[in-house]
């Protein structure tokens, strides 16, 4: 199978087209064909360091998989060949993504919503699980309450924007002036432009921050929280939360797209051979939405 290799710690050119030996699933395992993978930040800095958080390099990048089983091993009645699915895998351990097969066990992964195509719902798993499981697990986000999300117009930031309003919450959103529009039209509130506006002067009291900024946001966005407010950071450091595998949360955003409550913005699809280019893209940080790469 075709797949591409982080050979070494470096920039987008590290990202290497290989020929690997397709995997076969074992007990309790699938292997999907891989029809599209999202790619996100922690694909870039994986490859920028060398290793990613569950494995040394070389390694393949990836963890946002949409495709099709083609094949079920021992044990497994949940899926059958020919059956949609998508899903984030075995996180922290990549799957391998940017391949065109993947292996993993069949509850790390849900069944594409119909609406959705490949490339679409590619961009959907990590950063909804992460938006998700923040907001509703960890902060549980409630009606009435004041969110400001921080990079709302980014991949995690433009799906939490649209749960935060789903639970009812009224939504704040820091972002670049020219993605305001794309903001009102998912359901924020307020959004505040943090290249002229402090934003520590322009949100009010809160009850949730969602960070997935790091530095400094955290000391400038604590004392914005009322008390008994709750604080996600999303970037390494004390108190950080992680996103991991979770089919009810696949299952909890699935009913959201079915809804009409969530849509996923894509920002620019590539081919797998491009995977650096997609890489230079996420980079400059310019992204409105998700960048995927389209692998069949």
């Amino acid at each position: 199978m075709r797949a591409i290799m982080a050979q070494r710690a470096g920039g987008p050119d590290v990202l290497e087209e290989i020929e690997l030996d397709r995997p076969e699933p074992g007990p309790v395992e699938i292997l999907v064909k891989v029809h599209a993978a999202g790619v996100n930040p922690t694909d870039w800095k994986a490859r920028a360091r060398g290793a990613t958080l569950g494995r040394p390099g070389p390694f393949v990048p990836g963890y946002d998989v949409s495709g099709v089983v083609e094949a079920v091993g021992p044990g497994v009645r949940m899926y059958a060949p020919g059956d949609e699915v998508f899903g984030m895998p075995l996180f922290p351990t990549p799957p391998g993504a940017y391949a065109e097969y993947v292996v993993a066990p069949p509850r790390h992964f849900a069944r594409k919503p119909a609406g959705l195509d490949h490339v679409t719902a590619a961009g959907l798993p990590l950063a909804g699980l992460t938006a998700w499981q923040s907001l509703v697990d960890f902060a549980n986000v409630r009606a009435g309450q004041r969110v400001l999300i921080h990079a709302a117009a980014g991949g995690v930031g433009h799906l939490a924007v649209q749960i935060a309003k789903a639970r009812g919450a009224h939504v704040v959103g820091t972002a670049g002036a020219a993605k305001h529009d794309f903001l009102t039209g998912l359901g924020a509130d307020e959004l505040i432009d943090y290249r002229t506006t402090d934003f520590t002067t322009a949100t009010g009291d809160l009850d949730v921050v969602l960070d997935t900024i790091g530095g400094d946001y955290s000391a400038r966005s604590r004392p914005l929280l009322r008390p008994g407010g709750t604080y996600i950071a999303l970037t390494p450091g004390d108190d950080f939360l992680l996103v991991e595998p979770d089919h009810a949360g696949l299952l909890a955003l699935v009913d959201l797209v079915e809804k009409g409550q969530l849509t996923v913005a894509i920002d620019s699809v590539f081919p797998l051979r491009d995977a650096a280019k997609a890489h230079e893209r996420g980079e400059t940080g310019r992204a409105q939405g998700k960048i995927v790469l389209q692998v069949v």
